[in-house]
């Protein structure tokens, strides 16, 4: 039976604790088994950036349920052929999916808001999917090579951990870092 409480309710406070618990120059802490997942996770969210800035002043929806849909097949029948359960891997796309849209709602809101801090130029969205998708096969495969640390009752502390120290490696604001907890809800199996 599994006691620990599901990350999406203690990872936000849990890991504002131990980001202002751990010094800069701490030691490094042995590394989480789950900082490939977080690590790629926020790698993918760096990506928003620029889809928004392709996006900016087109028609170009946030929303895109047919890309979308075409992610989400695409990593489902990269879990399959690996071996990885595609159901799973699904669902915590649509959450990697998710958060990257709320980035993207965030800096459309801040350059509406402030003109002067919107992009000049637009990044060529084609070259930053293929950036997307090489991030989302590595992600696949580290989902799949992490399956039982994801089914042990320490997933979540270890999630948690695993946030911290990418988070102290990639130094995220506070949208990033917000985004990225919201992309890992899915990663822990319940």
């Amino acid at each position: 039976m599994r006691i620990a409480t599901p990350l999406r309710y203690v990872l936000p406070a849990g890991v504002a604790v131990l980001l202002a618990a751990a010094p800069a120059s701490a030691a490094p802490a042995p590394l989480s088994p789950l900082r490939p997942v977080a690590s790629l996770a926020a790698d993918r969210l760096a990506t928003a950036d620029l889809v928004a800035a392709a996006k900016w002043g087109t028609d170009s929806p946030i929303d895109d349920p047919a890309r979308e849909q075409q992610v989400l097949d695409s990593v489902a029948a990269q879990a399959q052929r690996i071996g990885a359960d595609p159901d799973e891997v699904r669902r915590i796309f649509r959450d990697q999916i998710e958060a990257n849209k709320v980035v993207q709602r965030a800096l459309f809101a801040r350059w509406t808001a402030h003109p002067e801090q919107a992009p000049t130029t637009k990044p060529d969205l084609n070259v930053v999917r293929q950036t997307i998708n090489r991030i989302n096969t590595d992600l696949v495969q580290s989902l799949a090579d992490t399956t039982p640390e994801r089914a042990a009752p320490t997933c979540d502390p270890e999630l948690a951990v695993a946030v911290v120290e990418v988070h102290h490696e990639k130094h995220p604001d506070l949208l990033h870092t917000a985004a990225l907890v919201r992309s890992l809800v899915s990663v822990c199996r319940d």
